[in-house]
């Protein structure tokens, strides 16, 4: 446990900051129920959603107590989820049954074994070439022919964004990087806060400039003052937590920028999906937010890419 220590007055600190943060928010939004007198679907949903932001950040909280098997047994758990919710809203036949079986009893906690392992070789290659290998041919066992590819694609998307994509953030616990030796929890902290900070604040740069929808077709919401201030804003927080990383503060907003919008992007591939499939929101686990993917659909995106640019760079 000595070694997890390392890193626990900045760790402490930052979570200090987010209760803080968190309850400002509730403060506000509970005076803001209160001057309503009376029912609010938006406030309602606003408290819903402050509330379920307190449960993640303990879970959060809770799993860097764990260290890193904490930490990655939870990341194995959401991608569990947000497999199964990318499988359920997506069409499955008969023959997709091995297919299956194998994505979520093999394919995903080998996945996880990996990276509690250490073997970059292995689980940077696993699920883009050996699984997408692999699939194919067990979805042919069973003979069915109807929509084969659609159906192969399918679950090959869902295991590249659901568990590859999702499994490098614990996988930053892997890097050694001189003069940040066991203080890697913190990029972790980092990554989550710098994206997710982008997608509220996209929300609120757009409720209070929004005028000209970015991609109408894709996410209505969306708009083109919330995307620029959004990511300017999350880009400078994410300079101004340079501290916690092996950045400096100019490198960390820059880092910050670009896993913004690998984050945004990513977004609006999801969004694509879900219309697509006809939906609004891939599920109901997280009050006020929706599904798994619904709240990490910026995180599937900007990990990798945030994973191999400290790794290239720092490790």
């Amino acid at each position: 446990m000595t070694t997890w220590l390392t890193g626990l007055p900045d760790t402490a600190l930052l979570f200090g900051g987010i209760g803080i943060v968190l309850l400002l928010a509730t403060a506000v939004a509970e005076t803001l129920r209160w001057r309503a007198g009376g029912p609010s679907a938006v406030l309602d949903n606003l408290t819903a959603r402050i509330r379920a932001w307190w449960v993640m950040a303990a879970i959060v909280g809770l799993s860097f107590l764990g260290g890193r098997t904490g930490v990655i047994v939870l990341f194995a758990l959401v991608s569990l989820f947000a497999l199964r919710e990318f499988i359920t809203l997506t069409p499955t036949r008969g023959g997709d049954y091995y297919a299956l079986l194998a994505a979520f009893y093999i394919v995903l906690p080998y996945q996880y074994w990996l990276v509690h392992i250490d073997w970059y070789g292995m689980y940077t290659l696993l699920i883009p070439v050996y699984a997408f290998l692999l699939l194919p041919i067990l979805a042919t066992i069973g003979g069915d022919t109807t929509r084969y590819l659609e159906r192969m694609a399918k679950v090959q998307w869902g295991l590249m964004i659901s568990v590859f994509c999702i499994s490098h953030v614990p996988a930053l616990l892997n890097l050694r990087i001189e003069g940040f030796e066991q203080r890697n929890l913190l990029l972790i902290a980092f990554l989550v806060i710098v994206v997710q900070s982008s997608d509220v604040l996209q929300y609120v740069w757009g409720k209070l400039l929004g005028r000209r929808r970015i991609a109408p077709l894709l996410s209505p919401s969306k708009t083109v003052e919330g995307f620029i201030g959004g990511v300017a804003s999350a880009s400078l927080l994410g300079a101004a937590l340079w501290w916690i990383t092996p950045f400096s503060p100019w490198q960390a907003g820059l880092i910050a920028l670009v896993v913004n919008l690998m984050g945004f992007f990513g977004g609006l591939v999801m969004s694509a999906i879900k219309r697509d499939r006809g939906i609004k929101d891939w599920g109901h686990m997280i009050e006020g937010h929706g599904g798994m993917l619904d709240r990490l659909d910026s995180v599937c995106f900007a990990a990798p890419v945030f994973f191999h640019i400290t790794a290239y760079w720092w490790a």
